[in-house]
């Protein structure tokens, strides 16, 4: 069984709030590493992730510890960071055994195509402000001069901050479904020039659904805040979106 989950956001909200969500999403793992071949993780897992040279956020040891315990055991987790984690480095691969993507990747399945992704760089042709603010939170000598000028607790203090302002602008009650079209747009055109893909997954968008079009299946996972919604692709190739209930 492989298992795809994005959005969890740990951390944010007051200290229960964060603490019922890492708990739940513990929970999770553990459920999930009873028959994974592979967990798939895309992007935005934690609210706001930093890693310094020596330095990283700190909490999150239940997640930390349940995350090196299954790969210990065998069980492969990739992580696709999102507009949120995107400044990670190698921690969690050095630490924890989880492979770590910063762009989408095309994967085979079961005898499926699939393209995974976050979403949040996606389709955004028409909106400069967003590509500006992309470009330059990606940008190498921004994250350095960050590092090196930004004491730790006062980036934390700001990452906190942008990433609640950001992560509201996904609130489930701002959304439809037509939210999701300019992702659709960007997952028919990836069919376009990749024929055999049968399913693309993204996260980002806080708005579980799954569509079907023709020939490609598109799936939007939810954020753990609210539906805690998540995808399993069996050994038969099917694929299901579901929603965990600790």
């Amino acid at each position: 069984m492989y298992y795809f989950a994005s959005d969890v956001h740990l951390g944010a909200g007051d200290e229960s709030m964060a603490r019922r969500t890492e708990r739940r999403f513990v929970a999770w793992l553990d459920m999930a590493g009873r028959d994974a071949e592979e967990i798939f993780l895309l992007g935005d897992i934690f609210d706001f992730w930093f890693e310094y040279q020596n330095v990283i956020p700190k909490g999150f040891a239940r997640t930390f510890g349940k995350l090196a315990e299954l790969s210990d055991k065998g069980v492969k987790i990739t992580l696709i960071t999102g507009n949120h984690d995107m400044w990670a480095k190698d921690y969690l691969e050095r630490e924890c055994g989880v492979k770590t993507f910063f762009t989408g990747q095309r994967i085979s399945l079961c005898g499926k195509e699939l393209f995974i992704a976050h979403g949040d760089n996606m389709n955004i042709k028409d909106k400069p402000i967003l590509r500006l603010m992309n470009a330059t939170f990606r940008s190498r000598l921004a994250r350095v001069l960050f590092s090196w000028l930004v004491h730790p607790d006062l980036a934390l203090y700001f990452g906190k901050w942008w990433s609640g302002k950001s992560r509201k602008s996904h609130a489930m009650e701002s959304l439809t479904v037509e939210s999701l079209d300019f992702l659709i747009d960007y997952a028919k055109e990836y069919k376009r020039e990749n024929p055999t893909t049968d399913i693309v997954i993204f996260g980002h968008m806080h708005y579980p659904h799954d569509t079907e079009l023709e020939a490609l299946r598109v799936l939007f996972l939810g954020c753990w805040e609210s539906d805690a919604a998540y995808a399993t692709l069996d050994g038969e190739g099917r694929l299901e979106l579901k929603t965990f209930a600790l």
